[in-house]
């Protein structure tokens, strides 16, 4: 019996000793998971009032920049807050890179006011973060442009600077902004520019429909943009894909009023890129005077190519110009065809009301005609009893299955 004690003793000590390596993994877990608790609790807060920034009064601009330049040259966890209240600033500069660990939060609680005085802002902007890594900012507060007093300084031409965008991210990368709203900008609410991996979430941007130039949300050179859940009204294109987009995604977008969910315009100016991998879905539009678009300038300046583009899952209410390819954009003005290509677009299951006799326009460029067209389950229905026309095509021989309403081109 010896033999078979010994036995039983082995497989205990092998249980017992299984035991106390697993409650030695759970212990470090716990211990790794208590030390990373206690960085986040231990992250330094840079609270705006406590370097200048005054609410209710006077100008907060020298406050903000002091509290970002003492959360970015930290050598731990930081955090900028801008506490509950209103504060007013000109144009401030959020400027990288920095040393303290990723991410850096700026954390807006309260309501930050534009300042009227459009002579303030040399980079045609109001606040800027740029030149830097792992920025997320949050906090449920309110970036409010006062741009009713500006407006009538637009120049729906695009000849002068335009009116100062309320927030521009621009040289980033691996930054996100969520749970923020933006009212009446002066001109564009928010622009992401030669950056990548951002993420864009939870935002409410509000204009009043006749404001100029008033985009909610604008790209260009960019890489690896998500844009999600969010509801936008404005003047202009809810959102505004420029050239050098690459690699989008925008889904769960409110859309209206507005100018729709664009790609464009393009071919404005010399040394343009190309715009490829747009994925555009789930979304919904109301009242707006486009659905999904694409804009080209014609006599463009410089050749580019768009390609690789879907817009999908797409509901519309008594929208003015459901589906439109536009490659003779500013044409009162430009007699050349436009030199963007448009190939590899493709629509799917787009469907509600339209205000509009011609519900889908795929009016191509003469010199650049548009290749691998493709619409599948297009349902479009006229508001009231307005006669709608078969799809309009230029420059264009797409490929349609599927149900389409309003019918094919002839």
């Amino acid at each position: 019996m010896a033999i078979p004690k010994l036995q039983i003793n082995n497989v205990g000590l092998i249980f017992l000793f299984g035991i106390a390596i697993f409650s030695s993994k759970v212990a470090d877990s716990a211990t790794f998971g208590s030390r990373r608790g206690l960085l986040e609790a231990e992250s330094t807060v840079f609270d705006v009032t406590k370097h200048g920034a005054k609410p209710e009064g006077g100008d907060s601009t020298m406050g903000f920049i002091a509290a970002w330049k003492a959360a970015c040259q930290s050598t731990g966890p930081a955090k900028v807050v801008v506490p509950p209240g209103t504060f007013t600033t000109g144009e401030t500069i959020f400027q990288g890179p920095c040393k303290c660990p990723k991410p850096l939060i700026l954390e807006i609680q309260g309501t930050l006011m534009s300042n009227k005085d459009i002579s303030l802002y040399s980079r045609a902007a109001w606040l800027i973060i740029e030149k830097v890594e792992g920025v997320t900012v949050t906090g449920g507060g309110t970036l409010n442009g006062q741009g009713k007093d500006s407006w009538q300084f637009a120049d729906r031409s695009g000849a002068s600077p335009p009116l100062p965008s309320s927030l521009v991210f621009t040289g980033v990368k691996g930054c996100s902004i969520n749970n923020i709203s933006f009212v009446d900008s002066k001109g564009v609410h928010l622009k992401i520019s030669e950056s990548s991996d951002v993420s864009v979430s939870n935002l409410k941007i509000t204009a009043p429909d006749s404001s100029p130039n008033t985009d909610g949300l604008h790209l260009s050179s960019v890489t690896n943009i998500n844009i999600t859940d969010s509801d936008i009204g404005t003047g202009d294109d809810c959102i505004g894909i420029g050239h050098g987009s690459n690699n989008i995604l925008v889904s769960n977008i409110k859309c209206g009023p507005g100018h729709g969910l664009s790609i464009g315009s393009l071919g404005k100016r010399e040394a343009e890129k190309d715009v490829k991998g747009i994925i555009i879905r789930n979304c919904t539009l109301k009242g707006t005077t486009n659905g999904a678009r694409i804009k080209t300038f014609m006599d463009s300046p410089s050749t580019l190519q768009v390609s690789d583009v879907l817009y999908e899952d797409i509901v519309l209410d008594d929208v003015k110009n459901p589906i439109i390819i536009d490659q003779h954009y500013n044409s009162k003005n430009r007699k050349k065809e436009s030199t963007v290509k448009v190939k590899d677009v493709r629509f799917k299951n787009i469907r509600g009301t339209t205000n509009s006799k011609i519900p889908v326009a795929l009016n191509c460029s003469e010199a650049m005609p548009c290749e691998g067209l493709e619409l599948h389950d297009i349902d479009i229905a006229p508001v009231g009893n307005v006669p709608i026309q078969p799809t309009a095509c230029q420059n264009a021989k797409p490929i349609f299955s599927g149900k389409i309403t309003p019918g094919e081109c002839k």
